[in-house]
């Protein structure tokens, strides 16, 4: 059987995905790239779908930090925003995350009911991809989306990983992904900085995120494995399947 890649979008679609595929998820701007940032620095990451799942976590885990926005906005009792920039100021590693976006987590919460599930930014994009066992013959990379657009950071983030297994070998399920890997092959890494998510970050004075973002660019030769709700660094593609 060939191994094959799709190219998919929103937390919805997951539930298509959910046996015989190992699951990227991916938003960049910015709850994929703030776990990531989280687990390189040694801090636990919890992402939720909700801000009650937040809380009630909150309750379970002992000295929690709670960050991140819903709609843009930092929900009222939270430590700080989906920021991987305010998480690097902060020098309380010790104290697990808790990760709540408007789409990103809801994807990667989705995602951990699959078979296999991993975390991809532009910081690891490029180790997701040679580090996916060839024992996973169907691989869907799938973009968080934002109020309904599939946004240009995530698709070029999605067609960098899709290129790269193309290159293993794995062949396109649909055309679809193959006129997005195209599409994005080549492009460089401030192709996106038009888009509404960095619109978004500009004007909201949050431009410290949108240069992190551009200026982490494949620096964590890491998988990021979504295993019982939390988000773990790997070095070892085997663990994919723990």
């Amino acid at each position: 059987m060939q191994n094959t890649v799709i190219i998919d979008c929103f937390a919805e679609s997951v539930a298509r995905y959910r046996r015989g595929y190992a699951v990227v998820a991916v938003d960049v701007v910015r709850a994929t790239t703030t776990a990531a940032t989280a687990v390189a620095t040694g801090r636990r990451c919890f992402p939720v779908p909700t801000v009650e799942a937040a809380f009630t976590l909150a309750g379970k885990i002992e000295g929690a930090l709670l960050a991140g926005e819903q709609r843009g906005t930092v929900p009222p009792g939270f430590d700080l925003n989906n920021s991987p920039t305010e998480l690097l100021a902060r020098s309380d590693v010790e104290r697990p995350l808790i990760l709540l976006s408007s789409s990103g987590t809801r994807l990667m919460h989705e995602a951990s009911w699959c078979e296999a599930a991993v975390v991809a930014c532009l910081r690891n994009h490029v180790s997701v991809a040679e580090q996916m066992p060839q024992s996973y013959r169907r691989v869907a990379v799938i973009g968080a989306g934002t109020r309904g657009e599939f946004r240009e950071e995530d698709q070029m983030c999605c067609a960098w990983v899709a290129e790269r297994l193309l290159s293993r070998g794995y062949l396109p399920e649909n055309r679809e992904t193959l006129d997005m890997v195209r599409r994005w092959s080549g492009a460089p890494v401030d192709s996106w900085i038009h888009s509404k998510s960095a619109a978004y970050l500009r004007s909201s004075g949050q431009e410290a995120d949108l240069e992190f973002i551009l200026s982490h660019v494949d620096d964590l030769d890491a998988s990021l494995i979504l295993r019982r709700g939390q988000v773990v660094l790997s070095h070892n593609a085997k663990e994919l399947r723990a």
